[in-house]
């Protein structure tokens, strides 16, 4: 081969030339030398000039740059593989799939549901009033193919079996039980007004409570398909409420994987608190100036928020002593009064709760209509009223606790949630000490039923009727207040010159009360579905008509709030407290499977001591290997063992993230050097520009100035 100094070589071999302009890009000469043919001695294997030497020395007079040099020795050494046929179609199939894949994804996309809407919402009020919609999307989601799930192997089984009159075999080890405890007929008797049906339907009494929509319609038995198949109508009610439950926890936990990761890059440092508003706090997918507007007060508020908080740390930062203890002793009499405020709703839940029971027996009650339909709605009353009461009061108490502006929300949203969530259990609390009298079987009451059959004959439809009601009277408040609150104040605010109205404005689309409103009635749906197959439909129907009226309030009626919520955090925020509302409604629902004894006269557990003795029941009549495998599960054998694992694995991975936490930590600390040392470098070159200015009329200053500076920017 021989070079020539325009860089052109040409190989005398084969008659390949090789031209390689000085204006040429590296990345180009890269890739004009990965095409074939090569040279000789670029095959895969060294030619022997490569190998003597001469090849170098060749290369080393070429009159070429050192960088070009390099290519070329690194061209000369180039191994092609061999790829084999398999490998080749290994490799088209494996690229068609994965176009297959984005072409499928890019097409579900414009299948999603309410895609333009979400688009048109996050366009108009950014994307932290987005992040409610699109969690209300997930929500109508997860109970839809929870109710899937239900339809699938409790509703439309039972409903086939009592259509076709199938033969079935009663389970459980105590088929029989006190004859006063067997009778269960909800059904009117006599003469029924026609108001009666509008009552049943929002209380969910009378013909509907023996309707597949309840607990008490499903059977106790063991519907024999074919000679060598049975369905076990109790196991698969019992293990579809598993199910559903592991279903919803697995969609949450990995939904909020990447909300998850991005609040730990993000944290909730100083190191990212303005250069998150500064570089990534515009919102390129607004539409309009009234939206760009919005979102520039918005990032102002921020900003301004930053530096409110920056002065109160230095402010916490320079308290004498008594300044603190007075600070301190302020906020532990306000909360108190915040506590006494939550324990006096929870003493109101309760007695709701008791004197409604009462009085639905109360002959004066029952023959009034309106006042038998308060009565049984009051639990409901009290507990919207107190949701809506003491987080108001808490918000004017919380003014005096001299907290930031993010303290003050983060602690109202925790005081909110903690009081939606435990009225709930309050509610469940008080019922289940009426049926259980107090914990007390050998009462008077439970001693013949070993419940209080003679108040809840079947008090697992019982529970599931307040859950039905807590969800109508939610919903009936929300449009109530849509129809009755928001659209007058629209009204008044926008044709009335009053100064008080125009100041008060329109109503603040809040994100996070809204948020805890849907995770207060999805905690209802849990809690409810094992004892109303329906609910979980019924709220799909709800959410679908709550997004169409909060979509038509936010933009006839509401401006976004003035505090707003971040998006990056807040969707992992949302499913965090959707995941402890799971968490409190598998209490009850345990709670009810293996303490409390089943009603004798409803429901498919009625022949059970517990509902959960349908499981050990049914692995009897498995195979003795299958019966072997499961009682070694349920052994100590394998629980203390597999408890050993978790602990070795839960060490691990907090040893791991104790380590990645310290890495973070070191990071960020170095970067705030960078960041320190970077305004020291911009504050010399600062002070010697003026310098340079004036020494740059003379012909050596301005050298010894310029490298100066250099100095400092490296």
């Amino acid at each position: 081969m021989e070079w020539n100094l325009s860089g052109r070589g040409t190989d005398r071999s084969s008659g390949y030339q090789y031209h390689y302009p000085d204006s040429e890009s590296l990345r180009s000469r890269t890739n004009s030398y990965s095409r074939p043919p090569y040279p000789p001695g670029a095959q895969g294997e060294h030619s022997p000039g490569d190998e003597t030497g001469e090849g170098v020395k060749a290369l080393r007079e070429l009159p070429l740059c050192l960088a070009q040099k390099r290519i070329l020795s690194k061209v000369s050494q180039m191994k092609i593989p061999v790829v084999t046929k398999w490998q080749s179609w290994k490799l088209s199939k494996s690229k068609s799939m994965k176009k297959l894949g984005e072409e499928v994804k890019e097409a579900s996309h414009y299948l999603k549901l309410w895609r333009k809407a979400l688009l048109k919402i996050g366009g108009n009020f950014g994307s932290g009033i987005q992040s409610y919609f699109a969690f209300l999307r997930f929500l109508v989601l997860l109970n839809f193919m929870t109710f899937l799930l239900i339809g699938v192997f409790v509703v439309i089984p039972n409903i086939v079996f009592r259509t076709l009159n199938l033969t079935s075999l009663e389970t459980g080890s105590n088929a029989s039980g006190p004859a006063e405890c067997l009778h269960y007929n909800p059904s009117p008797q006599g003469l029924v007004y026609f108001y009666s049906y509008l009552l049943d339907l929002l209380s969910g009494t009378g013909f509907m409570e023996l309707s597949s929509l309840f607990y008490g319609y499903y059977q106790n038995s063991e519907v024999g398909v074919s000679s060598q198949f049975s369905y076990n109508v109790p196991l698969a009610y019992l293990l579809t409420c598993l199910f559903y439950i592991l279903l919803s926890l697995t969609w949450i936990v990995l939904r909020s994987g990447s909300g998850f990761k991005l609040s730990v890059v993000t944290g909730d440092g100083d190191l990212s608190s303005y250069s998150m508003s500064v570089f990534c706090g515009w919102d390129f997918g607004l539409e309009g100036e009234q939206a760009a507007r919005l979102k520039q007060n918005s990032i102002r508020y921020e900003l301004q928020v930053e530096l409110e908080e920056d002065a109160l740390r230095r402010n916490a930062a320079s308290r004498t002593l008594a300044q603190r203890v007075y600070l301190y002793t302020l906020r532990g009499v306000l909360n108190l009064l915040v506590v006494g405020l939550i324990l006096a709703a929870f003493y109101c839940i309760y007695r709701a709760s008791e004197q409604s029971s009462i009085l639905q027996e109360d002959p004066s009650v029952k023959d009034n209509f309106f006042l038998l339909l308060l009565v049984q709605y009051l639990p409901s009353i009290v507990i919207t009223a107190a949701n809506f009461l003491v987080p108001t009061l808490c918000d004017i108490i919380i003014r005096f606790e001299r907290y930031s502006m993010t303290m003050q929300i983060k602690l109202t949203l925790i005081r909110s949630v903690f009081l939606r969530l435990t009225s709930l259990g309050v509610l469940l609390y008080s019922l289940w000490n009426q049926i259980t009298c107090g914990g007390e079987p050998r009462e008077s009451a439970c001693r013949r039923c070993d419940y209080n059959y003679a108040q809840y004959p079947c008090w697992e439809t019982r529970i599931g009727q307040e859950m039905y009601k807590l969800m109508i009277f939610d919903f009936i408040t929300g449009v109530v207040v849509v129809l009755l609150v928001e659209f007058p104040r629209r009204m008044l605010v926008d044709h009335c010159s009053c100064k008080p109205l125009q100041l008060w404005g329109r109503q603040e689309f809040v994100v996070p009360e809204n948020v805890l409103g849907l995770v207060y009635a999805q905690t209802v749906v849990w809690t409810g579905a094992f004892f109303c197959p329906f609910l979980p439909l019924i709220n799909t129907v709800k959410f679908i008509l709550l997004f169409y009226f909060k979509k038509l309030t936010l933009f006839q009626n509401c401006r976004p709030a003035s505090r707003t919520f971040r998006s990056s955090t807040s969707n992992f925020f949302f499913l965090l407290v959707l995941l402890l509302g799971l968490g409190l409604a598998c209490v009850p629902l345990g709670y009810s499977v293996a303490v409390i004894h089943p009603s004798f006269g409803c429901g498919p557990f009625r022949s059970f001591s517990h509902m959960w003795d349908v499981v050990p029941q049914s692995l009897t009549s498995l195979p003795k290997t299958a019966q072997s495998f499961f009682n070694f599960l349920g052994s100590q054998a394998f629980a203390v063992p597999l408890f050993l694992l978790s602990c070795l694995v839960f060490s691990y991975m907090a040893a791991m993230a104790s380590v990645y936490g310290n890495n973070v930590a070191q990071l960020k600390a170095q970067l705030k050097l960078e960041g320190r040392d970077k305004q020291f470098l911009v504050k010399r070159i600062s002070e010697l520009t003026p310098a340079n200015q004036k020494k740059s009329a003379g012909p050596s200053g301005s050298v010894v100035d310029i490298s100066e500076t250099r100095e400092l920017w490296e």
